[in-house]
């Protein structure tokens, strides 16, 4: 080890140093999302272009408690040595939701040497989340906030973030953002929807044609507001992570521009199409006509990638009329489900059933829509009594 990576590993970084060093300057995001982002689908999804993903959400009421030990290893399996395993698993932020700044920290402990970061959850707008206060209903009480975040900044070895939703003024969000900052939160992740909002596109998402690119109007759709998310990275120091409104690959850099956050985090659109951040045809030739345009900053930190998996590997570019394309981006539905079955069978932690049937739903819909039988045989299958071999 040389003598600077030597002292990185001595000292916890924070901002901007620990978003390039660590995370690897990242701009695709796989949002934390309950029995949905587990590891079996973080791998996929980094094999086909995110740079970070996070776990489900955490309850750290109950991961903290002893005699537990069944819930830990069902919500982050330690004994199986693949959770947040730097070869399969990384980088990975762990999110926990809750509202005890004890019960937290203890929670963040047990796990704060198989992650890369944890995270607070403040953006749940669920029943469940409001009966439990915590997620979005914890931000009328700044000052608990506060201290959940200063007391896990103040005494864990990694970085604490926040994922966050705004409030009807972008006053009060950008406010609420900076008390985030002052507190430890070294990213912040602000989707763009307010606690009442609960993301209506997201339910008809691939059938949708209409491109969401200005997304500060609307509210009674449920569309994010970009606008807040730009006020609050013009406000903080820290990095920004924007969600909301991601259905197609052409939003990431749509979003990315309209609110300058250093990065993107899709959750519905990566369930339904998990190669997202992976451009189509179109947008490959348009980026590659504009290379003798322009060329990298070499000084500029650039994404980690996750080492291609040789059965996925895209197709060969061809010369088509002088501008390079690839014969196939985009692997077909069927065979999306198939890698991330292939994914599911080779791992040793187990992969809840609800999670693979709700995967396959997600990713073969669109095929769904014309054999409906096929449909009907996948939601008649029961659980499996054993992982198969």
């Amino acid at each position: 080890m040389s003598s600077e990576n030597a002292a990185l590993s001595s000292r916890k970084l924070t901002g901007y140093e620990f978003y390039h060093r660590i995370l690897g300057s990242p701009k695709y995001v796989v949002a934390p999302m309950v029995d949905q982002s587990e590891l079996a689908w973080r791998i996929f999804s980094r094999r086909h272009g995110a740079h970070v993903a996070y776990t489900p959400m955490i309850n750290s009421k109950h991961y903290s408690a002893v005699k537990n030990k069944g819930f830990r290893e069902a919500n982050f399996s330690i004994l199986n040595k693949e959770e947040g395993n730097p070869k399969i698993d990384r980088p990975l932020i762990v999110q926990f939701c809750g509202n005890d700044p004890d019960q937290l920290l203890k929670s963040a402990k047990l796990l704060e040497d198989h992650c890369d970061a944890v995270d607070l959850n403040l953006g749940c707008p669920q029943d469940i989340a409001k009966r439990g206060n915590y997620g979005a209903f914890l931000q009328d009480d700044w000052d608990l906030i506060y201290r959940i975040i200063n007391t896990l900044h103040l005494n864990l070895k990694i970085p604490v973030t926040a994922k966050f939703r705004v409030f009807p003024t972008v006053e009060k969000t950008v406010e609420y953002a900076k008390m985030l900052e002052r507190a430890g939160a070294q990213i912040l992740t602000c989707h763009g929807r307010t606690r009442e909002q609960r993301g209506v596109l997201a339910a008809s998402f691939p059938f949708i044609v209409l491109s969401v690119t200005n997304s500060s109007c609307s509210n009674n759709q449920g569309l994010a507001d970009w606008s807040k998310i730009k006020a609050i990275k013009e406000a903080v120091s820290v990095p920004v992570f924007a969600n909301g409104n991601i259905l197609y690959f052409s939003d990431v850099a749509a979003c990315l521009e309209a609110t300058g956050a250093d990065a993107v985090m899709s959750a519905e659109g990566n369930l339904y199409n998990p190669a997202i951040f992976r451009p189509g045809l179109l947008s490959l030739a348009n980026s590659e006509e504009k290379e003798a345009d322009s060329s990298p900053n070499e000084h500029e930190p650039q994404p980690k990638h996750i080492p291609d998996n040789p059965s996925t590997k895209t197709s060969p570019r061809l010369d088509m009329g002088g501008t390079r394309k690839f014969l196939s981006e985009h692997l077909p539905i069927a065979d999306l489900a198939l890698e991330y079955l292939e994914i599911v069978k080779q791992l040793k932690t187990p992969t809840e059933w609800s999670a693979i049937k709700g995967h396959l739903f997600k990713v073969l819909r669109p095929g769904f829509v014309k054999h409906t039988d096929l449909r009907d045989r996948l939601g008649k299958i029961p659980s499996p009594k054993a992982k198969p071999n």
